[in-house]
């Protein structure tokens, strides 16, 4: 599949497209022998042979980490406001990681980093339904017509909010705790789906993302996934793993 030259750079791990951008536009960039200066220049990453400042491109290692993601903690790189991000937590990681997807400030859980962006890409792609699995707490009972209008979906903000499975654990009149599964990552679904319901979410951990789980991992302690557990996992999505 051919893409843009600076997005080709950007795929292969080498630098930000930003930076892509500027170093193409400054001829500091050959694909197959000739100059490109057009960021929009189409290649395709696999095949194609591409140099910088006369030095061959070659493919970073894929990177895939998995944290488990504590409360109060923000999925961003920097926070304007001063809250500590997920960052802080992969002080030790050594490696040029992103976030894939994200968890709100007040959810915990299985959170997972790469630096493998078509990877990154597919996960996040609705097309390919990749399960996530939560833990919820929310407020009240939550009978079986409220879960049967969760199951049916419901509309918020002119979006569709539905699961694709949930069951319930333990019910009381203050608190029902749920098993909830996605294929799908709208910002604050789960929330706004209960909200739309009724009942506040008091308390959301993911416990799984496609077949790998959080397991006994504690928070904000992460560790790195070998390229086995990758495929074990997610046996269907692209991947440049040796």
């Amino acid at each position: 599949m051919t893409v843009f030259l600076a997005r080709a750079l950007s795929k292969l791990g080498v630098m930000s497209r930003a930076q892509a951008i500027e170093r193409v536009l400054a001829g500091d960039v050959r694909v197959d022998g000739r100059v490109v200066r057009d960021p929009g220049y189409r290649v395709v990453p696999e095949s194609a042979r591409i140099t910088i400042g006369g030095e061959p491109v070659s493919r970073e290692r894929s990177i895939v980490l998995m944290l488990h993601k504590p409360r109060g903690v923000v999925t961003t790189r920097s926070d304007p406001h001063g809250r500590p991000t997920v960052y802080s937590c992969l002080t030790d990681a050594g490696a040029s990681v992103s976030p894939v997807g994200r968890l709100d400030l007040a959810s915990t859980g299985l959170l997972l980093f790469t630096n493998d962006t078509r990877l990154a890409d597919w996960l996040l792609n609705p097309a390919n339904a990749v399960p996530r699995t939560y833990i919820v707490t929310v407020r009240g009972e939550l009978g079986e017509e409220q879960l049967d209008r969760i199951r049916r979906g419901v509309s918020d903000r002119g979006e569709w909010l539905r699961v694709e499975w949930i069951e319930p654990l333990k019910r009381s009149r203050r608190e029902t705790h749920l098993r909830v599964i996605l294929t799908e990552g709208k910002n604050r679904e789960l929330r706004r789906l209960f909200a739309a319901c009724g009942h506040e979410v008091t308390r959301l951990k993911r416990v799984a993302f496609g077949g790998l789980e959080l397991g006994s991992l504690p928070p904000g302690r992460w560790r790195a996934l070998s390229s086995a557990e990758v495929r074990r996992a997610f046996p269907r999505a692209p991947r440049r793993l040796p």
